[in-house]
């Protein structure tokens, strides 16, 4: 409790105790400190350019922070800097945090079995499997629950049965993750909420709350509180000189991989770099970034409908974008990928449409419903597969300017992968087939 007082203390009055390159805001009240683009050589076109494919993917918020400083902040309609937004699966982040927290204050231990912080019960499993399950198979996704029985919402014991050995699958699981609150809540006799305002909130000044929608506790909060969370990660769990996460073993280990199954995959934070990734709802890596057009070294908190807070150490940038989006997936990858892609161009010396390497491809529709075709450089007549959830291929052939029937697909998530020879490359892409 002293070390709580102490941070607290420090932060409201703005003690400075260690010398910091990166700027943080006062804790109170709205100023932040601003850069101009112009001091970057980042080209007013361009960023309009940026700007209107935010608008066309239907964005609320944007902005993008050098060194802790604003230097684009855009909003759009009648949003507005003081509107509140979810972060969808972009809070995850903050349940990870905050599990960490707990931990440094010894109120819990990650490699505990999580029905030490839940009841027994808490799974369909018999006791002895679910006392397998691990508060650190929580963080990272592995849990070997079965994530096919439906509802990935559901919390509900008879929702969650065994499949695999906790640590041996890796699976984007809704419900195993939600219950982390509860492992927090039960830890540390605190609520949620008091717990994350108490030790996070109030340090720098972020506001918010988790509210419960249906199983989920969805986090709330304006765009310059998701910045404010982004310069507290960018800064190694220091603010203004206070540590806020002592544990930097803890730390580094939310941003780097957490098992051999998912590399792209950390404590509940997505990160770039890495020889290959999975996607929610799929049991196959993927080789490549998972971002290739970011800095190798982001790392990123990514939600459904596009809610993003991505860092990169690398650029010391820090990029928020809140909003709708059209690309229907649990995690907006494309929409992230797409938007770095447009960061990356801004310096004036740089084109987005030239001197870049083109994509092998473009495939259209995406939802599509009875035929897929694909543009760019793909040759024709060369081997297409379509694969599922699993990995397996229920689709194989030659494409040719008839493009693919999907017909014998049923409705939901695929990839398709096919290999082009000229530039000796193999690209995946994620396909939805919806009717």
């Amino acid at each position: 409790m002293t070390r709580f007082i102490l941070i607290i203390s420090a932060a409201l009055i703005g003690i400075n105790l260690s010398a910091q390159e990166s700027y943080f805001p006062p804790v109170v009240g709205d100023e932040w400190a601003t850069l101009s683009p112009d001091s970057l050589n980042w080209c007013e076109e361009h960023i309009l350019e940026l700007y209107d494919f935010l608008d066309s993917e239907d964005s609320k918020a944007f902005l993008v922070l050098k060194g802790g400083k604003i230097v684009l902040e855009k909003y759009y309609g009648t949003f507005t800097q003081d509107s509140l937004w979810y972060w969808a699966s972009a809070g995850k982040t903050l349940t990870g945090f905050m599990t960490g927290m707990a931990q440094e204050e010894g109120f819990l231990d990650i490699n505990d079995a999580a029905n030490l912080y839940l009841d027994e019960g808490w799974t369909s499993c018999d006791l002895i499997d679910e006392a397998e399950i691990s508060v650190l198979n929580q963080l990272t996704m592995t849990t070997g629950l079965n994530d096919q029985n439906g509802d990935l919402d559901c919390t509900d014991p008879e929702c969650l049965t065994c499949m695999e050995t906790p640590g041996e699958r890796w699976s984007y699981h809704n419900a195993p993750y939600t219950l982390l609150d509860q492992v927090i809540s039960n830890a540390t006799g605190m609520n949620l909420n008091f717990y994350t305002y108490t030790r996070l909130g109030i340090p720098i000044g972020m506001q918010g709350a988790f509210v419960q929608i249906g199983y989920n506790n969805v986090f709330f909060s304006t765009p310059r509180d998701m910045a404010r969370f982004g310069v507290l990660m960018a800064n190694g769990g220091m603010w203004n000189g206070v540590a806020i996460m002592e544990d930097q073993e803890y730390f580094n280990a939310m941003i780097s991989p957490s098992q051999t199954l998912n590399k792209a995959y950390g404590y509940l934070w997505w990160l770039n770099g890495q020889e290959n990734y999975m996607l929610p709802g799929f049991q196959l890596q993927i080789p490549g970034y998972i971002s290739p057009n970011a800095p190798a070294d982001v790392y990123a908190a990514i939600g459904k409908n596009g809610q993003l807070l991505s860092i990169s150490p690398s650029e010391d940038l820090i990029v928020v974008r809140m909003g709708n989006a059209t690309e229907d997936a649990l995690v907006s990858t494309i929409l992230h990928d797409d938007i770095w892609e447009r960061i990356m161009s801004l310096d004036c010396s740089s084109n987005l449409n030239e001197d870049k390497e083109k994509p092998l491809s473009f495939v259209y529709p995406n939802p599509a419903s009875d035929r897929l075709f694909i543009e760019g450089n793909v040759d024709l007549n060369k081997a297409i597969d379509i694969l599922d959830a699993c990995g397996r291929i229920c689709f194989s052939g030659e494409y040719t300017r008839a493009g693919i029937d999907l017909n014998a697909l049923s409705s939901g998530l695929y990839l398709i992968r096919f290999y082009d020879e000229i530039q000796g490359k193999q690209e995946t892409r994620q396909l939805v087939i919806s009717r």
